[in-house]
């Protein structure tokens, strides 16, 4: 695979997307300590997928992908965090003030993994991807989300239900 500007730009934007979620996971962790081995454990997600896309990697693209995805689905349809942060830039660009600015932190959270999910969609897309191929994406993305459920169940036990809602448990 040729290493041109586009496939730079596909790399940037999937360490500027795992930025964007690191620093979402920072700053809940700096005003949250309950949950910060949690989101140590969770960032060594997005350091993986970083390290794997850099080498163009089927299972670090896959694992980009659905834990991006999972997260967002968490946090728009089963839970109220990124709608509520969105109500609060809204309110914001409105009237210039907000009541809960804490909130944003999950807009500045779904951004970066709607930015990821593009990113690693469009890199492994452009490797031309196989049956092999394919079923690494499929295994990186669910080996991705089995530690995820792994830390949240041994780190973050007050997330357990949320957990089981999701899955339908």
């Amino acid at each position: 695979m040729e290493r041109g500007s586009l496939s730079l730009w596909i790399y940037a934007s999937i360490v500027v997307g795992a930025g964007l979620f690191f620093a979402a996971l920072l700053i809940s962790a700096i005003f949250e300590p309950s949950i910060r081995v949690l989101h140590t454990f969770q960032a060594l997600i997005y350091v993986a997928v970083i390290v794997l896309t850099r080498k163009h990697n089927s299972w670090g693209y896959g694992a980009g992908v659905f834990i991006a995805a999972l997260w967002n689905y968490v946090n728009i349809f089963v839970t109220t965090f990124v709608p509520n942060g969105v109500q609060e830039l809204m309110l914001l660009v409105r009237t210039g003030q907000t009541q809960h600015p804490n909130q944003f932190i999950a807009v500045v959270a779904a951004g970066g993994h709607f930015l990821l999910i593009f990113a690693c969609l469009a890199g492994f897309l452009r490797t031309r991807p196989g049956l092999k191929q394919w079923g690494q994406f499929v295994a990186g993305g669910v080996l991705a989300i089995g530690y995820f459920v792994a830390i949240i169940v041994t780190t973050g036990p007050q997330y357990v239900e949320l957990l089981k809602r999701t899955l339908h448990l």
